[in-house]
């Protein structure tokens, strides 16, 4: 069990992985910082595990996709007083379709929550980690991170960029007291397939997996000190495979894999 004293901040709380981590944590005895846009959808959320389990749970309704968000996020916690002694960067969503033909503005957000809360929220919190003497980090990227990814050309970019950042800053930080892991899940049951408008990619048809399957696989990896976790045998094996196939051929069975009976424009 957990000290009390211990506190968890998970972003994207509200659904999915980020949901089925809350629950785990709470099981476990931490004390619950949720941080998820609809402030309606998470004060459930946090009802429900304080209820069941956690013993303080704080729900904090924010956007971080929005500028500025982070720094307000960051003083509402000092306000409070809140230590954070694990951080849970799992918020995020991806834009689907030729990129000649995608929405600027989402992208512009995309990168921003994909990106630069990860980045951001990181800066904030290790300080105080690294002052203690420990803390954990959890960047949930995905399968998507290890080749680029055509029909979703800037959503592959950042999670490649949350893979290559998390396992740079864990080198870093070793030694330190404070573990970085990146959790890089496939295919996931979750709100992510709606919001990016790839319910009829043949990516979602077969082999998805669980979101509480794949948030127990990244809990216990981030308890046990991994640096890359990837849920699912299958899931490893694509995501190390393509360093063996030749560099050209990457995208196009990315592409054959991301399009639907129906392709996507090209053009606006």
């Amino acid at each position: 069990m957990a000290s009390p004293s211990k506190t968890v901040l998970i972003t994207g709380a509200s659904s999915g992985i980020g949901y089925e981590l809350a629950k785990l944590f709470a099981r476990d005895g931490y004390d619950l910082v949720l941080v998820a846009r609809s402030r309606t959808t998470l004060e459930a959320v946090a009802k429900e595990l304080y209820q069941i389990h956690a013993k303080n749970v704080k729900p904090i309704a924010i956007d971080l996709s929005e500028s500025g968000s982070v720094d307000m996020l960051i003083t509402d916690l000092q306000e409070r007083k809140i230590h954070i002694d694990i951080l849970v960067n799992n918020a995020g969503f991806g834009v689907y379709g030729f990129f000649t033909a995608t929405s600027a503005q989402a992208e512009r957000a995309m990168i921003e929550l994909n990106m630069g809360a990860v980045t951001h929220l990181s800066k904030a919190l290790l300080p105080g980690m690294l002052t203690r003497g420990e803390g954990k980090i959890l960047n949930v990227a995905s399968t998507a991170a290890f080749q680029p990814g055509p029909l979703m050309a800037v959503y592959y970019a950042t999670k490649a960029y949350v893979l290559s950042f998390s396992e740079a800053l864990s080198n870093e930080l070793r030694g330190t007291g404070v573990n970085v892991c990146v959790l890089c899940p496939g295919p996931t049951r979750s709100g992510f397939m709606k919001r990016a408008a790839m319910e009829r990619s043949r990516l979602f048809c077969f082999g998805v997996m669980n979101a509480a399957v794949v948030a127990r696989i990244g809990y216990q990896g981030l308890m046990a000190g991994k640096t890359v976790i990837i849920p699912g045998f299958k899931n490893g094996l694509l995501a190390f495979g393509v360093r063996f196939m030749p560099r050209k051929l990457v995208p196009y069975l990315v592409r054959m894999m991301q399009g639907t009976r129906a392709q996507p424009s090209p053009a606006t």
